[in-house]
Formats: C-alpha cells, sequence, structure tokens
C-alpha cells in the first residue's frame, strides 16, 4: 500500500508516491529515483518501481518516488521527454522529495539515501552530486552519464569531486548503456573524488536485469544477488 503527495516545483505539481515500513520509526529513509519507459507517463502505470518501493518498505525504509517527468504531460511521448529532459529541473525535484522525507517525525533525517535504476540509476548519481546531505547513493545500470542534459549543465560524471556519500553501483556486463568503459570511467572518476564505492557488475546481465516484469531483460540471478548486496550497503551506511 502506498499514499500519494502532491507537492509544487517551480509552480508545477508534483506526486511523490510514499511507502511506508512497519513499527513507528523512526526509520531510514529512501528516494526512489524511477526508471523508463513506461514511467513516463505516470508512476500508478509502472510496475516495476512500485514493486521495488514495497520490496524497500518491507525490509524497513520509507520510501519516497517522486514522478519526475511532471514537467509534461503525461500523455506526452517518452521521445519528446528524453529530449527535453533536464538536470536542474530535476535537483529541484530532488530537492523537494528529501525535504518532504527530512520533515517526516518516522524519518531520522540523518540517514537518508537515494536508490535509482536505469534512467533513475542516472538521476540517483545527480541527487548525490548535488545534495550533501545524502547518506548513500545506489545507482542500478545508470546511462548517459557522459551526457550534459539541459543548458549550462555539465555531464554528470564530472560532477563526482562533488559526491559526500558511498556509492554502490550494479551492472551488467552485456550493457552498452552504460558500457563496461562506461563502468569503469564511472568508477574512475569516484577514486580521483576519493568517494567510498562498491561496484558489481554481472556476467550473462543485460540492461535492465532486475526488471521482472521484462522477461527478454529480467536475470534472476544478478537480480536478487544485487538486491542482497543493495540492503546490506543500505544496512551498512544508513545505520
Amino acid at each position: 500500500m502506498h499514499t500519494i503527495q502532491t507537492v509544487t516545483v517551480h509552480d508545477s505539481d508534483m506526486e511523490i508516491f510514499l511507502f511506508l515500513p512497519q513499527g513507528e520509526g523512526p526509520h531510514p529513509g529512501l528516494i526512489l529515483a524511477q526508471h523508463i519507459p513506461i514511467g513516463h507517463t505516470g508512476l500508478e502505470n509502472d510496475v516495476f518501481t512500485l514493486k521495488t518501493a514495497e520490496r524497500y518498505a518491507l525490509n524497513g525504509y520509507v520510501v519516497a518516488a517522486p514522478f519526475i517527468f511532471h514537467w509534461w504531460p503525461k500523455e506526452e511521448t517518452i521521445e519528446l521527454k528524453r529530449q527535453e529532459f533536464r538536470d536542474d529541473w530535476t535537483t529541484q525535484d530532488l530537492a523537494v522529495t528529501y525535504n518532504l522525507l527530512g520533515e517526516r517525525d518516522d524519518v531520522d533525517s540523518a540517514r537518508i539515501g537515494i536508490v535509482g535504476h536505469c534512467w533513475g540509476g542516472r538521476v540517483s548519481w545527480l541527487g548525490a552530486c548535488h545534495n550533501s546531505k545524502l547518506a548513500a547513493c545506489i545507482m542500478f545500470y545508470g546511462g548517459r552519464i557522459k551526457l550534459s542534459m539541459g543548458p549550462s549543465t555539465p555531464p554528470a560524471i564530472e560532477l563526482a569531486g562533488e559526491i559526500r556519500c558511498p556509492v554502490a553501483g550494479f551492472f551488467g556486463k552485456l550493457d552498452q548503456n552504460p558500457s563496461p568503459e562506461d563502468v569503469a570511467d564511472m568508477s574512475a572518476a569516484l577514486d580521483a573524488a576519493g568517494v567510498d564505492q562498491e561496484f558489481y557488475s554481472y556476467e550473462g546481465a543485460d540492461h535492465g536485469f532486475q526488471m521482472f516484469d521484462s522477461p527478454e531483460r529480467y536475470h534472476a540471478e544478478a537480480s536478487e544477488d544485487a538486491w542482497k548486496k543493495a540492503l546490506d550497503f543500505l544496512r551498512r551506511k544508513l545505520t
């Protein structure tokens, strides 16, 4: 079960889907950055993101999943949303979501992390670059890390020096966005910035290997191993 809160970001209404664990807390909090496709039409249509949020909540986290495509009508095409996507808008979305979590009585504001898959993997990295209060970041196969998205915004990989929290990354060795070379460059950027990192790459796994609702992408063994490692990472970093 979840609830939906609507907040305003620069005169645009944004839905945030909230998932609660059992108990009064205070609990650690998680921002879950959504993936695409499907999710760009509304989180209510995105089974993967909803079920992923539920699983984190079952493991003791208050999860907030913002609909970061609120800047466009839900019925607008994915192609346009990809083309017009702006990092400066998205960092505002993440800041509002962080504040919503941090102000809750059932959340320990010192224990808030961010996690994302696919498009959301890049967004989770971006969030860690712009919010020094985040205590942990997890990115699952986040692509486009070397691209500038929006006017006067640098490629996200160039912001690695701004990250102040440990980063975990999970990737498929068959993936080409990010490619194994991209993953190596991300790891090198974090090393150069002195950021603690835990990167894992899976043989035989491609982009979207956790997508249980996509038989052609889902890799059960890699997915469950990544779940185990991600939850252990969060347990260690958000305690």
